[in-house]
């Protein structure tokens, strides 16, 4: 008998609809038959007691926020009457958690590219980067043109990535931009690029070069369009040269331990906690487990969760560098005027998510129960192995170009009402709900709504690990196949 409803823990005083519940149906749950009072959604809540105005509603084992009237047992329990228990910036206490996991070493390979400074990608394009915005035009211009002249043969991709930024940014605000833009610059996916600058703008052409450090002369190559005659004619002549060198490149065998995989999700719904996200987290400990890498973000979605997060920090100064982490970006929020608890979105809500603790407590279990190994600010490049935490906001296309810039080779992203974006990585979408898979086929990669049907998380989780690899060996997913690849910058400054 197919299930309608479940009980993620046992402390909970809600349960999740599985599948729509009707006014007068009946549950079974802890010995006790509740009857439902009103129709309730697939991934809404039903309250399995009766709530009083102020009372915490428990789900995942954590408190979600509270109820803001009574609520009576059997109800539909949503956003109309739950309300958020979050506040301002907190003080922790560090109290780790140990962590034991009892996953095989595997031998797992997948076909990538070694590059000659050692680093892995698992794909190889060309890419042609604008340093300011106001060459975005001329950077299209010529991904289109070397396409045309190749036909794209001896590379998986030939793509220039406009942004609005580069100009007019001061501060912080200002290296931002250039952090994440070198991070493209030098990403291992990238056989070759061509910077292209103006020449007048904040982001200087020459002191960019000397900020992105080493790199070979053959595969990055720079041009400052107010110093060309015609830059199309130059461009295209850095291009093949570039293009020479990157279709050379083959694929080889590489362990699983260099895979370095981006966590995120977006357009959640109440089955993102129950599927997709903790699929994610059995892929993530077992690639932790082969001496791979996996990176959190989205900081404002681990308000509310973040105690577990912190617990499970290897160190006391990881714990700090996630205090901070965390505090920091509540602090955004208060400077801005806004409250730390307002995030779930009209989606979420839709989708039956109440409060951020709630999205927060399902979010998190992307990463797992591995030790936090790392913490890095905006725009930083990974340098540990394991898991980290990675500062970046929660806005889909924001966070995502952030996983990819720190150095992740894909981005892995659980939805509940599907997206078709991509980033400047590949960026496998993995549905919550088998209805989302179905009806949209060339937004979603994989399904994990078969974990709550008739497929056991460890056979899904094989599937998944085989399909990941697949991708990491040259295989497209959707956003790659419809060429949606695009960036997105934090702004955080004033624009002068």
């Amino acid at each position: 008998m197919k299930t309608t409803y479940l009980r993620i823990n046992p402390a909970d005083n809600v349960a999740v609809a599985i599948a729509a519940l009707k006014a007068g149906e009946q549950i079974a749950i802890a010995g006790e038959c509740i009857t439902v009072t009103e129709d309730i959604p697939a991934g809404h809540k039903i309250a399995l007691k009766d709530f009083a105005e102020g009372e915490n509603i428990v789900k995942y084992g954590y408190p979600i926020g509270h109820a803001t009237k009574a609520i009576a047992k059997g109800s539909w329990v949503n956003e109309h009457h739950v309300a958020t228990n979050l506040a301002g910036l907190l003080d922790y206490t560090y109290e780790p958690h140990p962590v034991t996991l009892d996953i095989a070493e595997k031998a797992l390979t997948f076909k990538g590219y070694r590059r000659a400074n050692g680093e892995v990608g698992i794909r190889n394009e060309i890419w042609i980067v604008p340093t300011v915005g106001c060459v975005n035009g001329v950077a299209t211009q010529l991904a289109t043109l070397l396409q045309q002249e190749t036909g794209g043969k001896g590379v998986d991709a030939i793509v220039a990535y406009p942004h609005n930024y580069g100009c007019s940014q001061l501060g912080d605000d200002h290296e931002n931009t250039r952090k994440i833009l070198r991070d493209m610059v030098l990403h291992p996916n990238a056989g070759g690029v061509l910077v292209v600058g103006l020449g007048c703008e904040n982001n200087q052409p020459d002191a960019f070069r000397e900020f992105v450090g080493d790199y070979d002369p053959s595969r990055i190559k720079f041009m400052v369009t107010q110093q060309c005659s015609d830059e199309i004619a130059e461009g295209m002549e850095l291009l093949r040269e570039i293009y020479a060198e990157a279709s050379k490149d083959v694929r080889t065998d590489i362990p699983l331990s260099e895979l370095r995989v981006g966590l995120k999700c977006g357009g959640s719904d109440g089955f993102s906690g129950i599927t997709a996200n903790p699929l994610l987290g059995e892929f993530s400990d077992l690639l932790i487990a082969q001496g791979g890498t996996s990176v959190l973000t989205e900081v404002p979605e681990m308000f509310g969760a973040e105690t577990i997060l912190m617990n499970r920090c290897e160190s006391r100064e990881l714990f700090d560098q996630t205090v901070s982490l965390i505090n920091d970006f509540k602090d955004y929020f208060l400077s801005h005027g806004e409250p730390v608890g307002e995030n779930p979105s009209p989606g979420n809500k839709a989708g039956g998510i109440s409060t951020l603790e709630e999205k927060a407590l399902g979010c998190t279990q992307k990463c797992g129960k591995s030790y936090v190994s790392g913490v890095m600010g905006y725009g930083d490049r990974l340098k540990v192995k394991g898991l980290s935490l990675l500062s970046a906001p929660g806005n889909d296309l924001v966070a995502s170009t952030a996983l990819a810039a720190c150095g992740c080779h894909i981005v892995l992203f659980t939805t509940g009402r599907g997206t078709p974006f991509g980033t400047f990585v590949p960026t496998m979408k993995i549905s919550t709900n088998s209805a989302l898979a179905q009806n949209k086929p060339t937004w979603i990669d994989f399904n994990a709504g078969v974990i709550v049907e008739d497929e056991p998380m460890s056979a899904v989780v094989e599937r998944f690990t085989d399909y990941i690899i697949r991708v990491a060996s040259g295989e497209e997913v959707n956003n790659e196949k419809k060429n949606y690849r695009e960036i997105a910058i934090f702004k955080t400054g004033v624009t002068l």
